[in-house]
Parts: structure tokens; C-alpha cells; sequence
């Protein structure tokens, strides 16, 4: 066997320059297979963990899938507002810690608009327990003297090309055109105080302003249109009452995870109106079993391309065999037989995979390095560097296998050629 090894390496050696690109097509499949898993493994991490921190989400009875869509991901809107005092409910319970309310159903060009408390840059958090950070600037004050800032998410500021201190103007509703006046609080012009750093959350797709801010926007509006005749300036909108009687949902902070099925069942069973409140990470892999039908979708593409590099193995392998078979017709002359010629392309089927699928392994190793801080800066995905998941363990075994079975297809087509089949002159 040692032997037949030996030959298999030499004879592929000499034909370096064909199997080298069979090499490069298998070490980039097995790149693109590892690759696209820990992409795919910390993709849905930081998609189950875009809320941490977080021990309910309440807001008006819907489903729990609902609920998440539009407190959370800012998709959809919510079918009811729910009223402050039943939140102020929520909050009198021991077990609650905090509470943050947040309000939504304007947009800036496309991107939906948060209204929130200060305490929401401290309160929110993603990823393994992770704070909001402000790349610029600082976070809105709250107060009537601050009325009218804003802090935008990574990609907003980044898409739209906002810089700090820079003005701009929301639209009412979530569907709103641009240019169109009749939709535009274009009378009450926000300010850029602050930039997030990006997430990977839909907190990088949000723009931020406070509760106060929203009332003002909407003071003289009544029935999503202004109200005809009446037009209320920025600057005299602090004179009103700018408290918010309702909101679209809020988060929930508790004392102790141990009460968090007691506070669900008060807020669920809350007779001041229909209320619901849902456990974040139980909605949130209820909601990824409904979208993560992509990844499998690139998943099963790396799997495909895969295939097509074995073919190419096989392919190439089958192509050289003519060009061979005087030389495996010597094997056979000087006494190796018909299982050792398929051993011996077995073995050279075997040690190209395996070549191939390192080399792809240590690729893949080095995009993550490399491109690692990229993508997290980018899109706030943060790729781990870690030792390979089962999973990826499992894929590498199985181009090996596939290579290895691959190679039997030219070694039984040897096996089957005669001694005088190699030796006889080709005409």
C-alpha cells in the first residue's frame, strides 16, 4: 500500500500543471461551502440575538410573529397602539426593572423612524449582551430644548451620506413618497446629533428621535392628514402638552428571569385593554424558521458548485486514463494486478481532494480573518473566528468522501482494461 501511495503522488506530480486546476476548483467549492456555513451559523446568531437583555416585548394582542416584525425588525405596523397608563401598569409590577416604550409609523426616505426615551441607548441591547455605541456624536437629550434631534443607524447615515449637525425632514406614514409635501412634516426639521455604530440589527436601519418629538410632528395632524388651516411652528410645538398618551409597543427589563412567565400572564390577562406580551428569543427562532429559507438556498448553490469540481476531478482523471494506459499496462507487466491499478487511482483521486480541501479550508480560515473586521464594520455581522462548528466539520468530510468516490469511477474503468489492451500499438 505504502508503495502504491508513493506512485499515486509521483504520477500526479507529473501531471502537476493538469491537477493543479483540478486542486484550485476543489480548494475554492470547499472555501465557498466553509465559508457560506459561518456566514450562515452567525448570521441567524445575530439574527436570534438582534434583542438582548430584553426579558418581554408588549404590545397590543396579535401574534407573537407580528409583534417581533414590527417592534423589533420596524416590518409591517402594529394593528393597535397600546395606551401609557396600561404601560405604567406594566412598569408599578415588583418584578419589573424597566420598561422602554417605543413608537413608530413615520419614515425618512424609506427608512422607518423610532420614537423612544434616552434610556433606549442604554437599555437596548444585541448580540451577546452588547451595547449600542455611537460611532459620532452623542444620543438625543429628550428635552424640550433638544426637541428636534435625531440620531440615525449606521446604514442610514452611511446610505444617505448624513454627517452631524446635518438637517433633515420626516415623512407621516411608512409609504410615503419623497417630495410629496401633503406627506412631509417638512414645517419641523430634525437635527443629526449622533451615529450608531453598525450592528447587524435593524437598529442600523432606524432613525431615532425622542417620544416629545413625535407628538410635536403630529400636533397639528389629525387622521394621518394636516388638519386644514391649522399650522402649528416648530418652535411654538414646546408649548403644548407633548406627553405621549400612546405608544406601539415597549421592552421590558425584569428583576429576575424567574418572574417572567408571572409578568407575561399579568400583561396577557391585563383587563385595561388587549394587550400581549412575548418572550424575544422564543418569537424571534418562530420567526427564523419562517424566513431562513435563503440560507439553505446558498447552502444547496456551494453544494452544487461542489459537485461540479468533483465532476471535474473525474473528468479530468477519465481524460488522462488513454494517455496512461501503456503506463498502467506496465504496472500490470511487472505483476501489480487489477485491484492495485484501482487503488493506485483511488489513492491519486484521493490525495488531489484532499489537497484541494485543505487548501479551501485555510482559505476559507483566512477570509474570515481577513475580511472579519470589514464585514463587521460594515454590516455588523461579526464573523467568529473560532475552531470549525460540527457543521463545517461535517462538510469538509463529506467533499472528501465525495472526492474519494468520485476517484472510483476512472479506477474501475482501469480495472476493467486488460494487460494487452495497454501493450498493443493504437492505430
Amino acid at each position: 500500500m505504502k508503495a502504491l501511495l508513493h506512485i499515486a503522488a509521483r504520477s500526479a506530480w507529473n501531471r502537476r500543471g493538469t491537477l493543479a486546476l483540478v486542486v484550485f476548483s476543489i480548494a475554492l467549492a470547499t472555501a465557498l461551502l466553509l465559508t457560506l456555513e459561518r456566514l450562515r451559523t452567525d448570521i441567524r446568531s445575530s439574527f436570534s440575538l438582534a434583542v438582548s437583555g430584553t426579558d418581554l416585548v408588549v404590545g397590543a394582542r396579535t401574534g407573537p410573529v407580528q409583534l417581533m416584525l414590527y417592534a423589533v425588525f420596524r416590518v409591517g405596523g402594529a394593528t393597535h397602539n397600546i395606551r401609557m397608563d396600561s404601560l405604567r401598569a406594566v412598569a408599578a409590577q415588583p418584578a419589573v426593572a424597566w420598561t422602554v416604550p417605543l413608537s413608530l409609523g413615520d419614515s425618512h426616505r424609506g427608512y422607518p423612524v423610532l420614537g423612544t426615551t434616552p434610556e433606549y441607548f442604554t437599555r437596548f441591547l444585541y448580540g451577546e449582551r452588547q451595547p449600542l455605541l455611537l460611532a459620532q456624536g452623542r444620543a438625543f437629550s429628550g428635552t424640550l430644548a433638544g426637541l428636534y434631534e435625531a440620531v440615525l443607524g449606521a446604514e442610514v447615515a452611511r446610505a444617505l451620506g448624513y454627517r452631524l449637525g446635518q438637517r433633515l425632514t420626516l415623512t407621516h406614514g411608512l409609504g410615503g413618497v419623497e417630495g410629496a409635501l401633503a406627506s412631509e412634516h417638512a414645517d419641523k426639521p430634525f437635527t443629526v446629533v449622533g451615529v450608531l455604530a453598525a450592528t447587524g440589527t435593524p437598529v442600523d436601519r432606524t432613525v431615532h428621535i425622542s417620544l416629545q418629538a413625535i407628538e410635536a410632528i403630529h400636533l397639528d395632524w389629525m387622521g394621518g392628514a394636516p388638519v386644514p388651516g391649522m399650522a402649528i411652528a416648530a418652535r411654538n410645538a414646546r408649548k403644548f402638552d407633548l406627553e405621549p398618551k400612546q405608544v406601539t409597543a415597549a421592552l421590558v427589563g425584569l428583576r429576575s428571569r424567574v418572574a417572567v412567565f408571572k409578568v407575561q400572564r399579568f400583561v396577557n390577562e391585563y383587563e385595561g385593554e388587549p394587550l400581549m406580551a412575548v418572550l424575544p428569543g422564543v418569537a424571534l427562532d418562530e420567526l427564523w424558521a419562517a424566513v431562513g429559507l435563503g440560507e439553505r438556498a446558498l447552502l444547496a448553490i456551494s453544494g452544487l458548485v461542489a459537485l461540479v469540481s468533483l465532476a471535474s476531478l473525474v473528468a479530468v482523471v477519465l481524460a488522462g486514463l488513454n494517455e496512461r494506459r501503456r503506463e498502467l499496462a506496465v504496472l500490470r507487466a511487472v505483476g501489480a494486478g487489477p485491484r492495485h491499478v484501482l487503488v493506485l487511482l483511488a489513492a491519486e483521486g484521493a490525495l488531489v481532494t484532499l489537497a484541494g480541501a485543505l487548501l479551501g479550508a485555510l482559505a476559507a480560515a483566512a477570509a474570515v480573518l481577513i475580511a472579519g473586521p470589514w464585514v463587521q464594520q460594515r454590516f455588523g455581522i461579526a464573523l467568529a473566528a473560532t475552531a470549525p462548528t460540527p457543521e463545517q466539520w461535517a462538510l469538509f468530510a463529506a467533499v472528501l468522501a465525495a472526492g474519494m468516490l468520485a476517484s472510483l469511477v476512472p479506477g474501475w474503468r482501469a480495472y476493467r482494461l486488460s494487460l494487452a489492451d495497454g501493450l498493443s500499438p493504437r492505430t
